[in-house]
């Protein structure tokens, strides 16, 4: 009987690490290990994407109204290098108002940016940019016709530069900021459903490199 009940706690506690309290992780592409910022519904680590699946009621944001301040969307990340590039394709199917795949820049709770393909308050999908320091700056650009996009985010020292893209080739240039902190910063992949009973993301054709972009209006 002791035997049993010992087995079973084995495959509890497996069956938990393998799930979410799983770190660790690895994914191939990024050479540092990725952890998870708040749990998932589920999610899976493919050869070539990840899938993460976000429960109700879950966000990134402060309001500047200071009436809508949260910070329970699950987010798969990892400590970035000074200089790099990230890109990713992100596939969700916007069933609900404010259903987002984000790739996500944080220094810590105050300072941070959110780059979300998200369902806007008309509809749309949208590409969005949220800047937070301290309060999120949000701004709404242009609209995508179908469920995928490209995305790419570049840091070269403390600047960092957004962009999105249609085919993964030719990018345009949708935000360049300054972000300076001393703080190691977390780089990693979003899901969130605000509104929603859930939302579920692919991130796909992933590329990671510690190169400093020198033209921001090319990313190169």
């Amino acid at each position: 009987m002791r035997k049993i009940i010992l087995i079973a706690i084995i495959l509890c506690v497996i069956t938990c690490i393998g799930s979410h309290a799983q770190t660790g992780i690895k994914f191939s592409g990024i050479p540092h290990p990725l952890s998870w910022i708040n749990k998932p519904v589920s999610y899976k680590i493919n050869p070539g994407s990840i899938f993460i699946e976000a429960g109700e009621k879950t966000d990134m944001f402060r309001d500047p109204n200071v009436t809508y301040n949260t910070d329970n969307a699950p987010r798969l990340s990892f400590i970035a290098d000074p200089n790099f590039v990230l890109t990713a394709e992100i596939h969700h199917d916007f069933l609900s108002k404010w259903d987002g795949g984000a790739i996500v820049l944080e220094a810590d709770k105050l300072n941070w940016i959110k780059f979300c393909f998200e369902k806007d308050y008309t509809g749309m999908h949208r590409v969005v940019s949220v800047v937070t320091k301290d309060i999120s700056d949000d701004c709404n650009s242009v609209a995508i016709t179908g469920n995928q996009v490209f995305y790419k985010i570049a840091k070269a020292d403390n600047v960092i530069t957004l962009y999105y893209s249609a085919d993964g080739k030719k990018w345009f240039l949708i935000r360049h900021l300054q972000f300076n902190t001393t703080k190691p910063i977390k780089l990693g992949f979003l899901a969130q459903s605000p509104t929603g009973k859930d939302c579920k993301v692919t991130f796909s054709n992933i590329t990671y490199s510690t190169k400093k972009i020198k033209d921001p209006y090319t990313g190169e």
